[in-house]
């Protein structure tokens, strides 16, 4: 998936009420970004680290930046969390994830189960349905095993919600997938964070015991695209 062009570079000042983020322009100038994403930001919003921001020119946003990227070391880590998506939606279009390959017709927030919408609906009159919920992943904390991707960065109870609700389609005779995208480009393996939300992780657990399938992928992060690269091993 292709990033706005040209990404403005500067470095990050201080991330606060969750969606806002002040950053020192590489001309001086200080600006007050968007910052699309919920989550907790682990070790991606020290002072000083170096970002990059996309520009609107839409006069109705009241901000018209977004913080798109960041770099923690020498990894570039995608902290969008609108466009994982798109980004699963390209690969599966373009042949790169072979799980998710074969499907006739694609189509994105599709209503389902109780009161949610999938995030991409794959169908085909020979293989039938196919449910495949996308998570963005970028925590990385190399406690134990370096590498390792973890989700979920914060306590997600819609996240767990969904969790069932794969598993009620599995129930149903369709096939349901969890797709986990670490928008990293330091990881080897992925794994879930249970002590950051151990519900999380039960439910995961039913679910995959009942048919629910997981597959984590990284990607190949620039500042002009973000790509779906590799599938990495799921650790218990």
């Amino acid at each position: 998936m292709d990033l706005p062009k040209p990404l403005a570079h500067g470095k990050l000042i201080k991330r606060y009420k969750r969606f806002l983020a002040d950053i020192e322009l590489d001309t001086g100038e200080i600006v007050t970004a968007h910052c699309a994403n919920p989550g907790a930001m682990t070790g991606l919003k020290d002072a000083g680290i170096s970002v990059w921001l996309s520009t609107s020119d839409n006069p109705k946003r009241k901000l018209k930046h977004s913080w798109e990227l960041c770099q923690v070391g020498d990894a570039m880590v995608g902290i969008n969390t609108a466009h994982p998506n798109a980004i699963v939606e390209e690969a599966i279009l373009t042949g790169k994830i072979p799980e998710l390959a074969g499907y006739e017709t694609l189509k994105r927030e599709v209503k389902y189960g109780q009161n949610s919408r999938i995030d991409i609906l794959l169908s085909d009159p020979h293989k039938g349905l196919c449910y495949v919920e996308v998570k963005n992943v970028h925590l990385k904390r190399d406690d134990d095993i370096p590498g390792l991707a973890e989700f979920p960065d914060a306590v997600t109870k819609r996240g767990a919600k969904h969790l069932d609700e794969m598993a009620d389609m599995v129930a149903q005779g369709h096939r349901a997938v969890m797709f986990y995208l670490i928008q990293r480009t330091d990881c080897a393996a992925f794994t879930l964070a249970s002590d950051i939300d151990p519900h999380y992780a039960a439910r995961f657990a039913s679910a995959t015991q009942n048919g629910v399938e997981a597959i984590a992928y990284d990607c190949e992060i620039s500042t002009t695209s973000v790509t779906v690269r590799h599938k990495l091993p799921i650790k218990p």
